[in-house]
């Protein structure tokens, strides 16, 4: 895998598990040479996996559109920024980038876009995995949601 898109939460969430976890992951990904790919907002869990992936010598990719400048808090030490014009084209462009996805921990924007990449996976639509970190069981009522 070289380039993986995490989805998550802009805010720290109910637990400090959420942001240790994204920490780890963030040197996990850089350790692994991998390139995150991800919203591009300097805050809240995904901040965390970007600014960990940063500070271990990563490369971090921050996909925004046009409209965001202005509602999110964009990453001001990214490697490389894309702005699109919408969320449509934002999703695709990470999908387009990306040989994976993964969700942390987050709210209805989290759950959206990676139940898109997850449907278009069942549709055939791309062959990339699709992972939840299940962060002090965060999950556990989607997974046996979806598998029982």
């Amino acid at each position: 895998m070289k380039k993986l898109t995490v989805f998550c939460r802009l805010r720290n969430g109910a637990s400090d598990k959420y942001i240790e976890s994204a920490k780890k992951l963030g040197k996990e990904i850089a350790k692994r040479n991998i390139t995150l790919v991800y919203g591009g907002a300097s805050v809240g869990i995904i901040g965390a996996v970007a600014d960990s992936v940063l500070n271990e010598g990563g490369y971090v990719i921050g996909v925004m559109p046009s409209f965001s400048d202005n509602r999110e808090i964009d990453h001001k030490k990214l490697s490389e920024l894309i702005i699109v014009e919408s969320m449509h084209e934002r999703k695709a462009k990470m999908a387009e980038l990306v040989d994976g996805f993964k969700a942390l921990p987050g709210g209805p924007g989290t759950m959206e876009e990676f139940f898109e990449v997850f449907t278009w996976g069942q549709l055939g639509v791309h062959r990339k995995p699709c992972d939840l970190l299940n962060i002090d069981n965060y999950f556990d009522l989607l997974i046996n949601f979806f598998f029982n």
